[in-house]
């Protein structure tokens, strides 16, 4: 066999595991998002690849090995929007909005970020063998919240719970369907985070009866 077939072999060998292991990862992803960390198995994964228990080790050694990988994978891709988003030029508002809406998106679509984060919240304990993506993502927007306030893009409330609202509001909306029967698409989805967004960028109103942000009556 010449040298050259040998390499065509080897790299036919590589783009096959390659291919293999993706699957296991996207069939992981429907798992973990489903069932949550402690309730997804390696045999359920395996089931949904086709491939025997003993073939899935051959690529992962263990559920929290294959966790991780979703974990660091994710994480690259978020650093990533990070990356492209939050560019020199860029207002933090605009930052911010731009990264919500396609966070959400992604969210909505990318099963991988999805199981990421419900990994992230579930299992805290993984982010020590792999990144911790769900902080990650909440430090980050806590950081654009608070230089679009300085900027004067946002009004002062607290950048955390600015930060945890949308978090939030971002788990709660994958459960739920926006607009009336087949008026739930793409359109739907981005004009209620920017419905969101637009409330939170609001000068906030005063309390009904005259009263301060403290409670206190105005005299």
């Amino acid at each position: 066999m010449s040298s050259s077939t040998l390499e065509d072999t080897r790299m036919a060998k590589q783009e096959r595991a390659r291919h293999t292991r993706e699957k296991v990862l996207d069939a992981a992803a429907e798992e973990f998002a489903l069932q949550g960390y402690s309730r997804a198995t390696l045999n359920a994964v395996a089931t949904r690849t086709g491939m025997t228990k003993g073939a899935l080790y051959g690529h992962f050694a263990s559920k929290r090995t294959l966790a991780g990988a979703l974990l660091t994978q994710s994480h690259e891709v978020w650093e990533e929007m990070l990356l492209t988003r939050d560019a020199p030029g860029v207002t933090a508002s605009t930052a911010l909005e731009s990264l919500v809406l396609d966070l959400a998106h992604r969210l909505k679509a990318d099963v991988r970020l999805r199981a990421a984060l419900r990994l992230a919240t579930d299992c805290p304990n993984l982010s020590r063998a792999a990144p911790d993506v769900f902080e990650d993502v909440r430090r980050n927007l806590v950081d654009l919240v608070r230089r679009a306030q300085q900027e004067g893009g946002m009004p002062p409330r607290p950048p955390e719970l600015v930060a945890q609202l949308l978090l939030a509001a971002m788990h709660g909306a994958l459960h739920v369907s926006f607009g009336s029967a087949g008026c739930g698409g793409p359109a739907a989805w981005e004009a209620v985070w920017r419905l969101l967004l637009d409330a939170l960028s609001a000068t906030p109103r005063q309390p009904s009866g005259g009263q301060g942000a403290d409670g206190v009556h105005a005299r």
